[in-house]
């Protein structure tokens, strides 16, 4: 160990503790349950895990796998491969880990970010027997300070039998001071959350465990994985100039004024895009609420934009991850980061009047929105913290390019094939066509909004169509129950949800 690394261990008995990777790793046995730090590939652990996988190329063996959300270094490739897993809680994005659930080789239990801990806390998930957790440093005292994610990492910790500690030397140190570390305590005993504005600090710097539980740790040199997310194109742009529109009436209507509310954008090229054409419009002095912080975000910061960001992870793409990390110092009084709980919590987002930005994969003529499943059946990533937002903010935003696959198939459908958020928590949907604001709507009345303002141009007859003869059948919410998802079985048979015309004139 250098004079370096053992600067970061405060605590003179944990220096005792530095074991290998493949050393803690053969401390887990089959049947264990792992609470890994990590939140859309930022601040995950990446040298446990890989020892990991070597042991089970020998022993074959299962784990169940808690994160705070999507793991980076290709950890859930190498852990789907191996098929050492046999759930995985709550939230993936990764393809070879996609297939692995779509062919039932392990369980996915996939839910909203915030109810994690509560399950967790309460002893329904059952006892986590290690937390491996990464970290910057170790405290005198045995506090752990995060990277650059909290996720669920502070609630694996205190509740696990032993803890794993990652310290990453290629995380700046600068980190140390941004966390917010807060524990609200059992349901039924609790108070209110002392948090009324997005900078306000309630919690600790950091994780608060007896040194006692920290059986080891381990020493590692490794950036996180750089995001995923595709630049802005013309129709994200297209898009983020409705929402501004969309915004701009509120303010006229006295709803809103230029500083709007605070701010929170779901994972994701097209939500990130979207945020991203605030830079160029006249709102200002704005707050970002939010679970993850990615590129847009220090666009808006860097261009005077946005004052202040609370957060429960930083995901940024390479080039913005050098530029930002390379500079902290000049962001950290900018930023806050809590853990997931308390970035998703309900009562909290409903008390700073969040406006919402989150991505759908197909909602339907009544603003029923579908997140999670292509086809109704296929899971792609997970609800993630959509649903807590929408549920509880403010506005409740999804938005989506009108058509997919080359225009094969319509975003906007009859009747989505699987339903996360009901039209009861959609407030509004913009594609590249336009908006539709359901507010204060009843179902007929959000029909031809939808239709006319964000259905691409090839599919406005088949919906209409449709609707017409949903409406012959009568009921509050219209619906042809046999031809419901007659698009979907289109798709499945011919691939593409387009039908000729004949038919289309006979429905």
């Amino acid at each position: 160990m250098t004079n370096i690394q053992l600067d970061r261990i405060e605590n003179e008995a944990l220096r005792n503790r530095v074991v290998t990777p493949e050393e803690a790793a053969s401390w887990i046995g089959d049947g264990m349950t792992l609470g890994l730090s990590g939140f859309t590939r930022a601040g995950d652990v990446k040298a446990v895990p890989f020892a990991l996988v070597d042991r089970a190329k020998e022993n074959g063996f299962k784990v169940n796998v808690f994160t705070g959300a999507s793991l980076g270094s290709d950890v859930d490739t190498l852990f789907a491969e191996a098929g050492i897993v046999n759930k995985r809680i709550p939230f993936q994005a990764d393809p070879t880990m996609r297939k692995s659930i779509n062919n039932g080789d392990m369980f996915f239990v996939d839910q909203h970010l915030s109810h994690t801990a509560e399950l967790v806390r309460s002893g329904v998930m059952g006892p986590i027997d290690f937390a491996i957790v990464e970290a910057v440093a170790v405290k005198e005292d045995g506090t752990i300070i995060p990277t650059t994610s909290v996720g669920n990492s502070s609630l694996f910790a205190t509740h696990a039998k032993n803890i794993i500690v990652e310290i990453n030397m290629a995380q700046t140190p600068l980190l140390e001071g941004i966390h917010d570390i807060y524990e609200p305590g059992k349901q039924g005993e609790r108070g209110p959350i002392p948090l009324e504005k997005a900078d306000d600090r309630i919690g600790e710097l950091g994780i608060k465990v007896d040194p006692e539980l920290i059986r080891g740790v381990v020493f590692t040199d490794q950036a996180d994985s750089p995001s995923t997310i595709v630049q802005p194109d013309e129709e994200t742009k297209i898009m983020a100039n409705h929402l501004l529109d969309f915004l701009r009436k509120e303010i006229e209507l006295g709803r809103l004024d230029e500083t709007l509310a605070p701010l929170q954008s779901g994972i994701g090229s097209v939500a990130n895009a979207v945020l991203h054409g605030m830079i160029d419009s006249e709102f200002k002095n704005l707050e970002v609420y939010s679970e993850v912080l990615q590129d847009a975000v220090f666009d808006l910061i860097d261009a005077g934009k946005v004052d202040f960001a609370s957060c429960c992870s930083i995901t940024l793409s390479d080039e913005k991850m050098k530029q930002v990390f390379g500079n902290f110092e000049q962001y950290r009084d900018k930023l806050i980061m809590r853990p997931q709980e308390m970035s998703n919590h309900p009562e909290v987002i409903r008390r700073l009047g969040l406006i919402s930005i989150n991505t759908a994969l197909e909602f339907d003529i009544y603003g029923n929105v579908n997140s999670t499943h292509v086809s109704g059946t296929k899971m792609m990533n997970g609800i993630g913290g959509s649903g807590d937002f929408a549920r509880n903010a403010r506005l409740a935003i999804f938005v989506t390019k009108s058509v997919a696959k080359g225009g094969n198939i319509s975003s906007i459908v009859p009747f989505v094939s699987h339903t996360d958020h009901t039209e009861h928590d959609v407030d509004i949907v913009v594609t590249e066509q336009g908006y539709a604001d359901l507010r204060g709507l009843a179902p007929r009345e959000r029909v031809p909004l939808i239709i006319e303002n964000c259905v691409h141009p090839d599919y406005k007859q088949q919906l209409w169509a449709y609707y017409q003869e949903a409406l012959e059948r009568g009921g509050q919410t219209p619906h042809v129950l046999e031809k419901a998802f007659s698009w979907h079985q289109h798709l499945a048979e011919h691939g593409t949800m387009k039908m000729e015309k004949e038919v289309v004139e006979t429905k």
